[in-house]
């Protein structure tokens, strides 16, 4: 009786593990919860939907326009506009596959002031620095003005622009690097919160998610779709996964 209750006992503690990993995994939704009626990436609607849903955060994707401006878009080049090299009037004339006008930064985040989610606000790599160091200027201080900082997190590909973020962003402010090159003590070393890598990077190094654990230091897993590597990342103890399918994540989590 003994050893039949030790390894009942031995169960329950491997599935209360299994558990509380799993609802420490938090969900972002890639570029919005757009994969539903009425929405389209990197739209409002996107935004407001993922906060309907619960969303830890939704992920969006900021370009500065010629005149020095920040419009939200994925894309370089859009229906035919390109984002660095039009105006934010030419690039907000853009019609997005849900009806809605293609938003500027203000516009989206006047609509994020009245939600929860957190913002994952990513800065596209620019053709020069000096881009960069203007759009990271103009975004922390919109986000100030907006009274928006402490729902802030700011992600990137560039190293310049992560860079910008860490030097001109409030202390504390969670800033996370794209590209999968730099290991966890490196990232460290620069002051980032951590690496939000695409999910193949850990796959090769799943080492690095418990590295950045010991240093005190967060970790983001981008753009999973497949309830398999969902899976995998949660059991190793993931931060944060990144999807197009917040849905089914969270009915994994749960």
């Amino acid at each position: 009786m003994k050893l039949k209750s030790l390894i009942i006992t031995s169960a329950l503690l491997l599935a209360a593990c299994g558990c509380i990993q799993a609802q420490s995994t938090q969900v972002i939704a890639h570029r919005g919860f757009w994969k539903t009626n009425g929405s389209a990436q990197n739209s409002i609607a996107a935004l407001v939907k993922a906060d309907s849903i619960g969303c830890y955060g939704s992920e969006f994707d900021v370009w500065l326009t010629a005149d020095n401006q920040l419009v939200v878009n994925h894309d370089a080049t859009f229906k035919g506009v390109n984002m660095q090299k039009s105006t934010a009037q030419q690039c907000t004339a853009v019609t997005l596959d849900n009806g809605e006008q293609l938003p500027t930064l203000q516009q989206y985040l006047e609509k994020a002031g009245q939600l929860k989610t957190r913002l994952i606000l990513e800065l596209k790599a620019h053709k020069t620095p000096e881009q960069e160091t203007r759009a990271v200027k103009s975004i922390v201080k919109m986000v100030s003005d907006m009274k928006l900082d402490d729902r802030m997190e700011y992600i990137t590909f560039s190293r310049h622009a992560t860079k910008e973020f860490i030097r001109l962003a409030p202390k504390g402010t969670p800033v996370y690097y794209l590209e999968g090159d730099l290991s966890p003590k490196e990232l460290k070393e620069w002051g980032c919160a951590g690496p939000d890598y695409h999910f193949s990077v850990f796959k090769k190094h799943p080492e690095w998610i418990k590295e950045s654990h010991d240093l005190g230091m967060k970790v983001n897993a981008w753009t999973v779709n497949d309830a398999k590597d969902m899976k995998w990342l949660i059991s190793r103890g993931i931060d944060f996964i990144t999807t197009n399918e917040p849905v089914e994540l969270q009915e994994i989590l749960q």
